[in-house]
């Protein structure tokens, strides 16, 4: 089996230089190219998101009995079933565990890090094709829910979007672990945060879901370069005007207001299993609910499985890219 190469590149961000908490600037940037790259040739690509607390490394990492995504592809173009492609794997990694790939005041801008930076970087230093008909994104969890904004909001960069198992429908992601955040953050977040990067202390069994809460809280409902929580620390009572703040970036709510830019769309795919244990097949029904209201092309799949361990789903993802996009 022909093998593909992946390029390590560092990309020196201007959009995150200065970021409210001083992540890293400059980041690597892993780029997989397929067994027949050629100078000579010029190739469809796709922007792989990874879900909250990834990076675009990890999803190269070895094991055992699952391939990463460059031994996915080279299987795939080898087999025959996908076209080779250029895959992109960004960094958008924060202090809070992820960026949610939005602009914000408590992270930093990364949604205009990918779309402004990150694709012009990779146009100019690889044989890519430069239309939004030949450029894909693509996702899992928080990474599915990048893919969506890029679908709802930059429809001009991005002609193909695959989200599985992809936040959308706030109420049933998000609610059940308040009462768990409140516990564990015991009214001092910054605190908390502290505690959960100490490497020596032992988390607690609610302690992820804190940090969680606290991730979307910082890309959600960001003030200045600190954030609110969506419940009254003394009481653990929703904050019904943050919650308001939160729902205004639910991909449910959005459909709406971005319905010429889904439409323009040459593959919306939305996918998840029907045992996602954040309930996320439920929100992707109702996501698909709001495409047909609008009259949204699209293509609703789900899979007998729950939200971890499904890697496997990205084959499913880039062959329907395969057929659609533009080479």
């Amino acid at each position: 089996m022909t093998q593909g190469t992946v390029v390590c590149l560092q990309h020196k961000s201007e959009i995150l230089e200065n970021n409210p908490r001083g992540d890293k600037f400059i980041r690597d940037l892993f780029v997989y190219l397929p067994p027949d790259y050629d100078e000579d040739k010029f190739y469809p690509s796709v922007y792989v998101l990874t879900g909250f607390t990834g990076r675009g490394k990890m999803l190269l990492n070895d094991s055992a009995f699952t391939p990463n995504f460059a031994e996915r592809m080279d299987k795939l173009i080898n087999d025959g079933k996908i076209r080779p492609m250029i895959a992109v794997l960004p960094d958008c990694f924060t202090h809070y565990g992820g960026s949610q790939y939005i602009n914000s005041s408590a992270t930093g801008n990364y949604e205009d890090y990918l779309t402004r930076e990150i694709v012009p970087f990779v146009d100019a230093e690889f044989q890519t094709l430069k239309d939004k008909n030949s450029r894909a994104v693509m996702g899992k969890s928080s990474g599915g829910y990048g893919a969506l904004v890029m679908a709802l909001r930059h429809a001009d960069l991005f002609g193909l979007a695959c989200s599985t198992s992809g936040d959308a429908y706030f109420e049933l992601l998000y609610l059940p672990d308040i009462p768990k955040a409140f516990r564990a953050i015991k009214g001092e977040p910054q605190k908390f945060i502290e505690k959960f990067w100490d490497e020596e202390a032992k988390k607690g069994k609610d302690d992820f879901s804190a940090f969680n809460i606290i991730g979307m809280s910082a890309c959600y409902s960001p003030n200045g370069a600190d954030f609110d929580l969506p419940f009254d620390l003394k009481t653990g009572e929703i904050r019904a005007e943050v919650w308001a703040k939160w729902l205004e970036h639910d991909p449910v709510r959005l459909v709406e207001k971005s319905v010429e830019n889904l439409k323009s769309l040459k593959l919306l795919y939305i996918d998840a299993g029907r045992r996602d244990e954040f309930a996320l097949d439920i929100g992707a029904k109702i996501l698909v609910d709001r495409l047909k209201k609008f009259d949204v092309p699209h293509i609703h799949e789900e899979f007998d499985d729950g939200h971890f361990n499904i890697s496997y789903r990205q084959n499913r993802s880039l062959e329907l890219i395969s057929e659609n996009i533009e080479a």
